[in-house]
C-alpha cells in the first residue's frame, strides 16, 4: 500500500492544551508523524509526495468565510501588536442572533469550537498540506489503487465547515470523501478514532450521498461531549445517512470488533462506491487519552474487518498520540487490511 506524506506538517507545532483548567503541552506534536513513519517503514510501505491541488478540494467542504479567516488569521493577529505566540479564543461561537465579527479576536472565537486548536504562524500552511495529502491519496485510489494511506497532520475530523476544534483545522477525511464523489455516486466514511468525528458529521449531516459512521468512546464521559450520540441520524435529505456507535469506557478488542460488524451492515446497505477510513489510533490501550483499550492485535483485526468490505479505500490519519506503541498500531491496522485483501 502506498502512503502519502509531506514534511510540511512540521510548521504546525502547537503548545497550548487546556485540560480541566490546567495548561499543558498539547499531545498533537510533530513527533507523532515520526512514530507513524516508523510504523510505515516497518510495514514496508512506499512513501509518495502529495500533489498540490490548491483551494478547490478545501472549498468543497469549508465555507469561504472560514477559509479566508484561516488564510488571514496569523497576520491579523500579529498586527494587534500585543498578541501571544498562539491564537487562543477567548470568545466562542454562540451565534443566536449574532453578527459575523470583523475584528480578528471576534473572528477567532466565531471559528473555534473550543480552545483545543491553537493557531500558530505555520498552522495554515500545515493544514493546507494535510488536505493535499488526503486529496492525493483519494486521487490515487480514483486512478486505480486498491487502497492508499494518507499521513495527515494536523488531523481533521473535529473541523466543521466553518469551525476548528480538537486539534483540527481543515477536515481531511471530508476533503477526501468529497474528492471521491467526483467519480462515485455515494461514498462512506468510517471513523474509528476514539473521539466522535463531529466535524465530519456536521459537514455531511443533511446530505444523502455521503454516509458518516463513527465508532467512539461515549460522549457522556469523553470529548466532544455534546455530539456523537446514537440518536443523531442525519437531517432532511441526509436522515439515516449518519450512524454513531458510542462505546463504554475501556472497551477492548472483542466488543470493538462487534461494533465494526454493526457499522459493516450499514455501509453495505448504503452501497458506496468507495470508503474513507478516518483512522484514529487513539482507541489504543496505551494512548495517553485513555478512552478505550484496543490492543495492537485488535488493530490488526480492525484492518482485516475493513478489508472485507471490498471497497476502494482511503485511510486518512486522524488521532493517535505519543506512546511507544503508536507506530506498531499503524503497522498492524494496515497489515491486517493487506492480509485480508
Amino acid at each position: 500500500m502506498k502512503a502519502v506524506y509531506t514534511e510540511l506538517h512540521r510548521s504546525h507545532d502547537p503548545q497550548f492544551f487546556l485540560v480541566r483548567g490546567v495548561i499543558k503541552r498539547t499531545t498533537e506534536q510533530p513527533e507523532r508523524a515520526d512514530r507513524l513513519l516508523a510504523g510505515l517503514k516497518a510495514g514496508k510501505h512506499t512513501l509518495v509526495e502529495p500533489a498540490v491541488f490548491g483551494q478547490g478540494p478545501r472549498a468543497r467542504v469549508h465555507s469561504a468565510d472560514y477559509l479566508r479567516f484561516m488564510e488571514e488569521a496569523w497576520d491579523a493577529w500579529v498586527a494587534l501588536g500585543d498578541s501571544g505566540a498562539e491564537m487562543i479564543p477567548n470568545v466562542h461561537p454562540v451565534r443566536y442572533g449574532a453578527t459575523y465579527p470583523t475584528h480578528i479576536v471576534g473572528r477567532l472565537g466565531w471559528h473555534a469550537a473550543d480552545t483545543g486548536a491553537p493557531i500558530g504562524k505555520g498552522t495554515y500552511a500545515a493544514a493546507c498540506a494535510a488536505t493535499d495529502v488526503a486529496t492525493t491519496a483519494a486521487q490515487l485510489v480514483m486512478d486505480g489503487e486498491d487502497a492508499v494511506y494518507a499521513l495527515c497532520r494536523p488531523p481533521g475530523h473535529h473541523a466543521y465547515a466553518d469551525m476548528a476544534g480538537g486539534f483540527c483545522f481543515l477536515n481531511n477525511s471530508a476533503v477526501a470523501a468529497a474528492h471521491l464523489r467526483l467519480t462515485h455516486e455515494r461514498v462512506a466514511i468510517l471513523d474509528v478514532d476514539v473521539h466522535h468525528g463531529n466535524g465530519t458529521q456536521g459537514i455531511f449531516y443533511e446530505r444523502p450521498d455521503v454516509l458518516t459512521v463513527s465508532i467512539h468512546a461515549d460522549p457522556v464521559f469523553f470529548y466532544p461531549y455534546v455530539w456523537g450520540y446514537a440518536h443523531e441520524r442525519g437531517a432532511g435529505p441526509g436522515l439515516g445517512a449518519n450512524l454513531n456507535i458510542p462505546l463504554p469506557k475501556g472497551t477492548g478488542d472483542d466488543d470493538y470488533i462487534k461494533a465494526i460488524g454493526e457499522a459493516e451492515k450499514t455501509i453495505r446497505a448504503f452501497a458506496p462506491g468507495a470508503l474513507v477510513v478516518a483512522l484514529g489510533l487513539d482507541a489504543s490501550e496505551h494512548d495517553p487519552l485513555a478512552g478505550l483499550a484496543v490492543t495492537t492485535a485488535g488493530f490488526r483485526r480492525i484492518g482485516a474487518a475493513i478489508a472485507r468490505l471490498g471497497l476502494p479505500t482511503v485511510f486518512v490519519q486522524e488521532g493517535g498520540y505519543l506512546s511507544d506503541i503508536l507506530g506498531a498500531n499503524l503497522t498492524a491496522v494496515l497489515g491486517g487490511f493487506e492480509e485480508a485483501r
